[in-house]
């Protein structure tokens, strides 16, 4: 009772691809694939954020401009308000 043989997953295969059709099949590898490449960017951009974004000395706090708060659409501006 060890693994499958190669005639099995064949087999499996046959059924699976009589289930969803290959447009189906070919639609779900071409989502996987785009999703990965997102990833993949995300993960090299993210990278180059955190390389860029180190202060030269760990004492002075990072300087923030107005293109930078800009550039990073996620930023919320508020202003803490203490209460009366």
């Amino acid at each position: 009772m060890g693994s499958f043989s190669i005639w099995h997953w064949l087999i499996v295969l046959l059924v699976i691809v009589l289930i969803f059709g290959t447009k189906k099949l070919r639609n779900i590898g071409e989502d996987l694939g785009s999703a990965v490449k997102g990833f993949k960017a995300g993960m090299k951009s993210g990278s180059e954020a955190d390389a860029a974004a180190t202060p030269a000395t760990a004492d002075a706090p990072p300087q923030v401009t107005a293109t930078a708060k800009k550039a990073d659409a996620n930023t919320v501006d508020v202003e803490a308000k203490t209460k009366s």
